[in-house]
């Protein structure tokens, strides 16, 4: 009975071990959209906000008690070269309070016509996803998805360095950041499985040389 209970939890831990090692990997709260755009957002989440509660994490790893809108928060900025500063970045993506204005005021479902409407609308996980996921799909990122259907993750991450910049080519990498390229290629392969599609040889394997980080 012992054995066949250790077993069982060696299987568990085995399951589960993605959310265990890299909790900020966890599926996405949107359904659907481009499974690209989808394991590169899960990778970006993955170096930002690689904790258990990855939506609701403020900048220094403190929490937001209510997400019914963006916290804007600042939180002291322990390290790094903006040391003595404080950031407004909070949850799973860690946008600052002023680009989640902007965004939501582009991409939120629940948008209006007048932009300062944007300081009421709802920073729960699903709006998050769908503001983000709505973000990279614009056209001046210089369609990401093509890029990563042909396996350019690098160039991709250097890219969005400039806004995000743990992903290896920005001013705060850790200790995730060089395993980026892997992370994003297990990912692509679940959300591949969960899109009902096969995987092809340019999805595994990472191609190109970065290019220089732009903005959009």
């Amino acid at each position: 009975m012992a054995v066949a209970v250790a077993a069982l939890m060696l299987v568990l831990l085995w399951w589960w071990r993605p959310v265990l090692l890299m909790p900020g990997t966890r599926p996405l709260v949107m359904s659907g959209g481009d499974p690209y755009l989808r394991a590169l957002m899960r990778t970006i989440s993955a170096s930002e906000s690689n904790v258990l509660r990855p939506y609701h994490v403020l900048h220094g790893k403190r929490y937001a008690r209510s997400l019914d809108q963006h916290p804007n928060r600042c939180e002291a900025i322990g390290q790094g070269p903006n040391r003595g500063n404080c950031s407004t970045a909070a949850g799973r993506y860690q946008l600052l309070a002023g680009t989640w204005l902007e965004l939501a005021a582009r991409h939120h479902p629940d948008r209006t016509d007048d932009p300062l409407d944007a300081t009421r609308l709802s920073f729960q996980p699903l709006y998050q996803d769908l503001v983000v996921h709505a973000w990279l799909s614009e056209p001046r990122w210089g369609n990401l998805s093509a890029q990563l259907s042909q396996g350019r993750i690098q160039p991709v991450l250097r890219r969005l360095s400039g806004t995000w910049t743990s992903l290896g080519y920005g001013i705060e990498t850790n200790r995730m950041s060089s395993e980026l390229p892997r992370v994003y290629r297990e990912m692509l392969k679940d959300e591949l499985r969960r899109a009902g599609r096969v995987p092809t040889q340019d999805d595994d394997q990472p191609k190109g040389r970065a290019g220089t980080a732009t903005g959009p």
